[in-house]
């Protein structure tokens, strides 16, 4: 599949249409769900995924599907679709506006496009490889603050938080020390995004899965910013760890998350 001017005009008026939906069915009652103790779902989620799966089949039908709602219809294919209907529903159900539909494609194993769209604030970022990173048509690049101590980072916590082997709780707290704040808004997608776009000089986070960090990581890159796992490898959507930042200040980073306490 090429990556030309038509695809791209396509998926982000699909995402942008998934947005409109979103934000029309916030004025209705919702029906909320539970994957786990904390996890949600709504019939919002559902309805946004079968919207936005339906018509990039139109795109092309024979490329896989991969969504945080219905799973997978081939995990080993190497081209695919892998969306997020809403990265953010915690946010969404409380009504706190911070979340956004998030879609990448993949071909031959790589992320080579990404689209992120945040209704509240009617911000499209997208990023094509090797092409660079946009919001809203504008070309985007992370921040050149070399100091942790004056870096604004992000984070977040898996739902299963409180059983798994790495709670971030003591990462957050030596963070804490070392930079000048840290946000926790609760939708990696666009916490990734504001790494692109300079809003955020870094983001780390645990558990995440392949539809929280696909599109959000080809923004970083595309933006000059660097992407690792926590271990300083080179990150795959599939790791448990995943590390942003301007470049500048991810090897300070990745020496704080090397502390075990």
């Amino acid at each position: 599949m090429t990556i030309d001017k038509k695809l791209i005009k396509k998926v982000k008026k699909i995402a942008k249409n998934a947005g409109h939906i979103i934000l029309n069915k916030a004025q209705k009652k919702l029906s909320i769900s539970y994957k786990n103790e904390i996890n949600l779902v709504t019939n919002v989620d559902k309805t946004v995924e079968k919207y936005i799966i339906e018509n990039l089949k139109k795109i092309d039908t024979g490329i896989t599907i991969l969504s945080e709602e219905t799973s997978a219809e081939n995990l080993e294919d190497k081209n695919k679709w892998i969306i997020d209907p809403i990265d953010g529903t915690t946010n969404f159900v409380h009504g706190f506006p911070f979340f956004c539909i998030s879609i990448a494609l993949m071909i031959n194993g790589k992320i080579k496009l990404g689209v992120v769209y945040d209704p509240n604030r009617n911000e499209l970022f997208y990023a094509v490889k090797n092409q660079g990173a946009y919001l809203n048509e504008k070309i985007i690049k992370v921040t050149k603050v070399k100091e942790i101590s004056k870096s604004l980072l992000a984070t977040g916590f898996s739902y299963g938080f409180k059983t798994d082997d790495n709670d971030n709780v003591s990462h957050f707290k030596n963070f804490l020390y070392n930079c000048r704040a840290i946000r926790r808004a609760g939708a990696a997608a666009l916490d990734l995004c504001y790494v692109a776009c300079g809003r955020l000089d870094g983001f780390w986070e645990f558990y995440l899965s392949p539809w929280d960090t696909a599109a959000g990581m080809l923004m970083v890159l595309e933006a000059g910013g660097k992407i690792t796992n926590s271990y300083g490898e080179n990150y795959s959507i599939y790791d448990k760890s995943i590390v942003s930042s301007n470049s500048k200040i991810h090897n300070k980073m990745l020496e704080i998350l090397s502390k075990k306490e």
